[in-house]
């Protein structure tokens, strides 16, 4: 898949620079870049969603301690 984005000129010099300096090209690390920061995102943006899921009462929730004992954490 091709993507065309924009950066800001200081991190487009940024990525430049370290293109350059580790005689990879730019790509190898905008793939970098995306992949291990995918999971970051999902998580906060998810992480948002579910928010607003149990704060309108939509998801419940457990106590942590309870959560613990099933899961055997407490042995």
């Amino acid at each position: 898949m091709t993507i065309s984005i924009s950066l800001a000129p200081e991190f487009e010099r940024r990525l430049e620079r370290l293109a350059a300096e580790t005689q990879r090209d730019k790509d190898y690390f905008l793939r970098e870049i995306v992949e291990r920061g995918l999971d970051d995102v999902e998580d906060y943006y998810f992480g948002i969603d579910a928010l607003k899921r149990v704060r309108d009462g939509e998801e419940k929730t457990r106590p942590a301690a309870e959560v613990r004992h099933d899961l055997g954490l407490d042995d």
